[in-house]
């Protein structure tokens, strides 16, 4: 039997795991936090799966020391995870000092076990106050937004070097304000360009503030990004069906934050469909804003879960896109969408319908290096990425093991499109996997477990899968070896 090669990770390679605050947290009525719109989201009837709540999730804001405990014996380096501004400034008004103490005992935590803190400011849990009075549709909201991140850096910036303004931009403000999708639930296109504007409005301005404060910060942003593929490359319907997909996911936040401006052909396709949309839009870009928004950063977090198969005709049989809706019936998320059709490539597909395509990475991290990140002189980590499956624990040899080989693989896979690139010449410097633990999933509930850490939701055990042993071991190694060689030793 021959055997691949070991391939090394560079030298100064991250290996991380991420969370989000609401996802995890849960004491949602604890110590002064409020209603975040996610809170008020869930009570929508249909808006969840089963009707599930973030009310107790992981229970992790009372298991904090645990979870970082567990990640210590993983080995994992470095740990993205998100505060939540209804927990330190509820209601978007004074600081909470019960809320910030919490942040401050976890981010203590973590740097007595040797890992790094990687602050996410905003991972979706806009106080419900703040919706009330427009949220991300107002200008408003950027300058509270900054307020916000400056109290978080008053209270952690002796001991956090790595501050990420905003988790995903695109999920809060098209897949919220204009598919429905996500909190706040609204179906709009002005609402979607808005929210947009003002998310990234306020990622530049809290930038400014904090490099004013401190230029030695690491800071940052973290989009999700995908790679949009043409059914028939010589097919001009399908190259355009392609192309809004990439205009409207990628370049609608890559283009202003890395060169200033929104790309001219969307905001051509989206005029042509909702004028008044674009109008508006445009009524609020203000002079100076987009500088703004395009205030260098040091590092831009990429999330990459699957690739899109598009074009300008149906398919035999109709194939929704990886984020469609599923606990109710919303709109595209994407203002201009007739004439895109979604098409299978047999590639497999986890049990979100999401298509697992490593090498789609690859070619998304080359990319963005070459046309965005490299003249920058951006470093790229790759902040999010892995897989939900219905995996079960079974008792062996008087212990719970979570046999869950597909995730292991997709970890392999993925980690390998990351040396890919890197060996093509993209500066990525870190990979972090989605999640450490099983959580509350958004628009899913709790019915999809993204973790390599499961969890038992009515005893809040914590066990390590499969592949997060595997991850261990790779972290451990430093290297990504021929899983065949490594089951002969």
């Amino acid at each position: 039997m021959t055997h691949t090669p070991a391939r090394p990770f560079p030298t100064e390679f991250l290996f991380g795991a991420a969370t989000a605050a609401f996802q995890i947290e849960g004491a949602a009525h604890e110590d002064g936090r409020r209603d975040s719109i996610w809170d008020a989201f869930c009570r929508v009837p249909g808006a969840v799966i089963n009707g599930d709540d973030g009310d107790v999730a992981c229970d992790h804001y009372h298991r904090y020391r645990d979870d970082v405990a567990l990640m210590k014996r993983m080995g994992v380096q470095t740990y993205r995870f998100s505060t939540s501004w209804a927990r330190v400034r509820p209601d978007g008004g004074a600081v909470n000092a019960a809320g910030l103490d919490f942040y401050r005992r976890l981010v203590d935590e973590l740097l007595d076990a040797g890992i790094l803190p990687w602050l996410t400011l905003y991972h979706w849990d806009l106080p419900q106050a703040l919706q009330e009075q427009g949220g991300w549709t107002v200008r408003s909201t950027a300058d509270r937004f900054t307020e916000y991140a400056l109290d978080m850096h008053d209270a952690l910036g002796d001991r956090v070097n790595v501050w990420t303004t905003l988790n995903e931009p695109w999920c809060a403000s098209f897949l919220s304000h204009t598919a429905g999708v996500h909190a706040p639930g609204h179906t709009s296109v002005t609402e979607g360009l808005l929210a947009a504007h003002h998310l990234l409005l306020g990622h530049g301005q809290t930038v400014r503030e904090l490099r004013a404060r401190d230029a030695a910060l690491n800071l940052g942003l973290t989009l999700n990004l995908t790679v949009a593929d043409p059914v028939d490359p010589a097919d001009p319907a399908d190259r355009d069906a392609a192309r809004r997909i990439d205009g409207q996911f990628n370049r609608w936040f890559l283009d202003p934050v890395f060169l200033g401006r929104y790309p001219a052909d969307v905001v051509d396709d989206i005029r042509a469909v909702d004028a008044d949309a674009v109008a508006r839009l445009e009524d609020a870009i203000r002079p100076g804003d987009l500088p703004v928004i395009a205030t260098p950063i040091d590092t831009l977090g990429v999330n990459y879960y699957h690739g899109e198969f598009v074009g300008g005709h149906a398919p035999a049989e109709a194939v929704t896109g990886g984020d469609a809706p599923t606990a109710r019936a919303t709109a595209s998320p994407f203002p201009s969408h007739d004439g895109i059709f979604w098409h299978d490539r047999d590639l497999p597909r986890t049990p979100m319908n999401w298509e697992v395509q490593p090498e789609g990475l690859t070619r998304l991290l080359v990319r963005v290096q070459q046309e965005y990140a490299g003249a920058a002189g951006t470093a790229l980590y790759v902040t999010e990425n892995g897989a939900a499956y219905d995996d079960e624990p079974v008792v062996e040899d008087g212990g719970v093991r979570i046999h869950d080989d597909e995730r292991t693989e997709y970890v392999r896979g993925h980690l390998g499109a990351v040396l890919d690139a890197v060996d093509a010449g993209a500066d990525v410097r870190g990979y972090f996997y989605w999640s450490l633990l099983d959580n509350f999933e958004w628009a899913w509930g709790y019915d999809k477990r993204f973790g390599i850490v499961h969890v038992d939701y009515d005893t809040q055990e914590r066990t390590v899968k499969d592949s997060g042993l595997e991850y261990a071991r790779i972290i451990g190694a430093r290297e990504l070896d021929d899983i065949a060689a490594v089951a002969a030793r």
